[in-house]
């Protein structure tokens, strides 16, 4: 299994396009996307400065944000189905198709995710791919991304992440961690002929939770 994040920023370009084409047509149900929060999210912000909502009120509303350009995507792209649980993230992919996870069912409901501005998207994303023992955890950002590795620390500091993804990746009850990667949004192409880890190896930047020596 894939977890892929598309950030928000992606709203409104080409690149967004592709990539739920190429996930629709080649992930044959292994694919889950999660959404960005993007401007959907911004508004949530705009809102708390108004009245003054807690940062856990406001957590709520963004993962809601999350789900709202999860549907935005379906109607990108008819071929996507959005799934809510595990149970439905689990027929979906067995049935072949290209899924995008509606993410506040879950994440509202978990008792072990912080509800303030430090998680998002990216570190939800993280969460969901332990949750489902998937293999690779991929990254979109529109921000230009070299080919290597980095440590998530490092990726921190220059904003590329959010502040809690270091320690979502990590790993947990002493299960295999998936690989984790970032990819400009330019790179829908490497997936063109299906999803393959070798495509990865060669191209995207991969993450790790520690520091590089």
């Amino acid at each position: 299994m894939w977890v892929i994040k598309l950030g928000g920023s992606l709203i409104g370009s080409n690149e967004l396009q592709a990539w739920l084409d190429v996930i629709a047509n080649k992930g044959d149900g292994k694919v889950i996307i999660v959404p960005g929060g993007g401007l959907f999210a911004d508004t949530v912000r705009q809102a708390q400065a108004l009245t003054q909502v807690s940062d856990a009120t406001a957590h709520r509303m963004a993962v809601m944000a999350m789900d709202q350009f999860g549907v935005m995507m379906t109607g990108l792209n008819p071929k996507l189905v959005t799934a809510d649980c595990e149970l439905e993230l689990a027929e979906r992919g067995w049935q072949h198709l290209g899924i995008v996870w509606l993410a506040s069912r879950m994440v509202n409901a978990a008792d072990d995710i912080a509800t303030n501005w430090d998680i998002t998207s990216d570190s939800l994303a993280a969460w969901l791919a332990h949750k489902l023992e998937a293999s690779h955890l991929l990254i979109v950002k529109s921000a230009q991304v070299k080919t290597g590795k980095a440590s998530a620390h490092g990726l921190i500091k220059l904003g590329m992440l959010d502040p809690s993804f270091d320690q979502a990746i990590q790993q947990k009850n002493n299960k295999p961690r998936y690989k984790t990667w970032m990819l400009n949004k330019s790179q829908h192409v490497l997936f063109n002929s299906g999803f393959d880890e070798a495509q990865l190896e060669a191209h995207a930047l991969e993450i790790l939770d520690e520091e590089l020596q």
